[in-house]
């Protein structure tokens, strides 16, 4: 039987993935206010093409300017793939992004996200800290 983690980081473990599951849901219902609502105030976001945003303001104003209309015909999801706390309120999150049709079936050329998410634990809340967005490219 693997170790368990203690009662209070199960329950960091959880609230850590509901921000994930959050991120998932404000992206296909393209909620950007939702979206923008998980990260603190001087967050640093990197887009998946390598645009370096400073700041909830700055990535508010990117989310609304790609957002709106970009999950009409498709749906991602996210999946945390492995969490590391680099003190108690802190961790890294590394998380899975797939997308597909809404129907389910595949995209053609669609793409997997590697998203790794630096969050902080702030008044019992975890917020988007440090964020990268990568694309995984085939070797």
């Amino acid at each position: 039987m693997p170790p368990t983690e203690p009662l209070s980081r199960q329950d960091d473990l959880a609230a850590i993935t509901e921000v994930v599951a959050t991120v998932e849901r404000a992206q296909n219902s393209e909620d950007v206010d939702a979206f923008v609502a998980l990260f603190r105030a001087d967050a640093i976001w990197t887009t998946g093409h390598g645009a370096l945003l400073l700041g909830r303001d700055a990535i508010a104003a990117f989310t609304r300017s790609v957002l709106p209309g970009a999950m009409r015909d498709t749906i991602g999801s996210y999946e945390v793939v492995h969490v590391l706390f680099v003190r108690p309120d802190v961790a890294a999150v590394k998380v899975r992004q797939t997308v597909r049709n809404r129907d389910g079936s595949a995209v053609d050329g669609a793409y997997e996200g590697s998203p790794l998410y630096v969050m902080a634990k702030e008044e019992g809340r975890w917020l988007l800290t440090a964020n990268q967005n990568t694309v995984v490219v085939d070797a």
